[in-house]
């Protein structure tokens, strides 16, 4: 596709909003903290039919610059297909952004799915064919977009020419078969933590330049990761985005409190000529000293 220059847009919607992720885009924020892993004090809040915490970390994240909130509400001893829904009808009562759906469970993402008024954002599928005949009838049905990894059931691969076989696979078998729009497909290209090899992004940024140039997707990850067991991972975060921004990256879930970070992605934007004349940047900027003077 790289020669004929087809980059893709993947458009999200709330009820009255709508994200556009996409090259020429300013990049997409997906904030990742409604999410219990890790959080006992939550997931306790949770499994006792509290969800004042989401309202919080709703707010948290939109001041920080969200424009997608993801969910994800998977609960040791509880109803992960009850709770979601349930989450979905709170966030949409205190936000306008879209949502990114985030479940393993197929029963969960149907029930958030169904409550959910506007476009939403599934998270996710694998190359693995009963994750992908799970999963996909329901993006259709629901008309939404979904999030793609190019690993299957028998590794995740280290080597980018494998990913962009099961790239392959994912769209074709999406849109020949489900009747899926390849502009509804998102991949994550795997973004793995150095903090173990510290070789793996230059194949996740080689496996990204690819999917740009030869499938003109959108691509997201799990932007946290690439740190894991690393110290001052603030610093190594706000450095990576920017530059898998430049190899194709439109979009990434990540902590929108953390500030060096955003800002660092915001940044990019404006050399990468997504944010025209650098306007969003200067009324940040000036938004910023103002409530800082008041």
């Amino acid at each position: 596709m790289s020669a004929d220059g087809i980059h893709f847009e993947t458009k999200l919607r709330s009820a009255t909003q709508e994200v556009i992720i996409g090259r020429g885009h300013r990049f997409c924020l997906i904030g990742e903290r409604i999410n219990p892993t890790g959080r006992r004090i939550f997931q306790e809040q949770l499994r006792a039919g509290d969800l004042s915490a989401i309202e919080k970390d709703v707010a948290a994240q939109v001041v920080g610059g969200a424009d997608v909130l993801d969910v994800n509400m998977g609960v040791p001893l509880t109803d992960e297909a009850d709770l979601l829904a349930k989450a979905i009808i709170k966030m949409q009562s205190i936000t306008d952004k879209p949502i990114c759906i985030d479940s393993s469970v197929v029963e969960a993402l149907e029930a958030g799915l169904s409550v959910y008024k506007g476009r939403a954002l599934v998270n996710s599928i694998t190359a693995e064919d009963d994750r992908m005949e799970a999963i996909l009838p329901l993006v259709k049905k629901y008309d939404a977009a979904v999030i793609a990894l190019p690993n299957d059931a028998d590794e995740i691969p280290m080597e980018a020419e494998k990913r962009l076989m099961l790239v392959k696979k994912i769209v074709d078998v999406a849109t020949t078969e489900y009747g899926i729009a390849t502009h509804d497909i998102v991949i994550d290209p795997l973004a793995m933590p150095i903090g173990a090899d510290t070789g793996t992004s230059v194949t996740t940024f080689e496996t990204m330049r690819r999917i740009r140039d030869e499938f003109g997707l959108n691509m997201t990850c799990g932007a946290s990761n690439v740190s894991f067991g690393m110290p001052e991972r603030h610093a190594l975060n706000a450095t990576w985005l920017p530059m898998a921004m430049t190899h194709g990256l439109t979009c990434a879930i990540m902590d929108t409190r953390t500030p060096q970070i955003v800002e660092a992605v915001k940044a990019a934007d404006v050399f990468l000529n997504h944010d025209e004349w650098g306007m969003a940047w200067i009324g940040a900027s000036r938004s910023k000293k103002s409530s800082q003077e008041g």
